[in-house]
């Protein structure tokens, strides 16, 4: 329904899932950077080239939504989609630049698991943005959307298991304050994910 008010020459939903690809191969680059603490330059080396990636389709989401006449849903939607959609990919590099900044080589249970949600989550985003191309499938849409939104919980728990282990067992303080704000960063991209989920579930809701 939506792909007909389109001009042929941009598509929006093509901008959101291309970005969602990139960010789900951002988020499993970080998982095994974390899952081995191995390679830790060259992995956020690949990071950081997908968050610039994505920083260049946001940036041409947004010049063509200056320049479309016909939108496919409200124009605000839009440009609050792509931009907390780029906020994932910065939050998982800021991430992975810590680790590498900090020389960090010794991995955390809770990094690791903050990890996985994370790709969880954006493969639950992926998949959400997919079903936006047609309503038929606003049911599967909405439920991605809660369960984004049981995941971001999930990263909760685990950040306030995280910062309460740090503060009881380690006893070095620069130590804490490092890991302290990479989990935060983690956590901070799955409450993007949320807003994501918030956001789509929103739309879904305008246009059944």
């Amino acid at each position: 329904m939506f792909g007909k008010l389109l001009p042929r020459e941009t598509s929006f939903f093509d901008f959101f899932e291309r970005h969602a690809a990139l960010t789900v191969e951002g988020a499993k680059e970080f998982l095994s950077l974390a899952s081995t603490g191995a390679n830790v330059g060259p992995k956020s080396k690949r990071i950081k080239e997908i968050e610039h990636e994505t920083d260049v389709i946001t940036h041409h989401c947004v010049e063509a939504l200056h320049k479309t006449f016909i939108t496919p849903i409200e124009r605000d939607d839009i440009h609050r989609l792509i931009t907390r959609m780029d906020d994932i990919m910065d939050f998982i590099e800021a991430a992975a630049e810590r680790i590498a900044l900090y020389e960090i080589r010794e991995m955390t249970p809770e990094v690791r698991d903050l990890a996985d949600v994370l790709v969880r989550s954006t493969e639950e985003v992926e998949e959400a943005l997919k079903g936006l191309r047609d309503m038929a499938h606003a049911d599967m849409v909405v439920k991605k959307c809660i369960d984004i939104n049981r995941l971001e919980n999930e990263a909760d728990a685990i950040l306030r298991n995280a910062v309460a282990r740090l503060f009881k067992e380690e006893r070095d303080p620069i130590t804490i304050i490092k890991w302290k704000e990479i989990y935060e960063h983690l956590e901070n991209a799955t409450d993007r994910c949320e807003d994501v989920a918030n956001i789509i579930e929103g739309v879904v809701l305008e246009h059944v």
